[in-house]
């Protein structure tokens, strides 16, 4: 049993591709939530991302939204099953600089969710919008 786990898990990680090299003349946007959720990076300025792992931006003002799932527990039952909830989030900000990390961060918020921009010294630069919830 020991060695199947161990020859899945190698399987899954071969799966994952490894992030490319960082270019110095662009901003790089990590994405953060907590381990039982997801969240993806889904369109930069109205197009969509090959990779959701990340953002790797030019210098300047950009829109950015991710997609961020969780689980819910249905209407304050707890024998209900929890079910699968989808928000997007929007973060625009305008002086994203050359070379320089920064992070998006979401949490659940209920049935809905709340998100940030941070620069690597951990200050918020924006505050997400949540533009839509739902199971989709």
């Amino acid at each position: 049993m020991r060695y199947l786990v161990l020859i899945i898990s190698l399987l899954l990680g071969a799966c994952a591709s490894p992030l490319p090299p960082r270019d110095p003349g662009l901003a790089w946007v990590d994405l953060y939530t907590t381990a039982s959720d997801l969240l993806m990076a889904e369109e930069l300025d109205g197009k969509r991302v090959n990779d959701g792992r990340y953002f790797q931006i030019t210098p300047g003002a950009h829109e950015l939204i991710a997609r961020f799932q969780f689980e819910v527990h249905g209407g304050g039952n707890l024998m209900a099953e929890p079910m699968q909830r989808t928000c997007e989030l929007r973060v625009r900000y305008d002086d994203f600089a050359a070379g320089q990390r920064y992070l998006i961060e979401a949490r659940t918020l209920v049935m809905s969710a709340q998100g940030w921009l941070y620069d690597d010294q951990r200050n918020v630069l924006a505050r997400a919008r949540v533009l839509r919830c739902g199971v989709f």
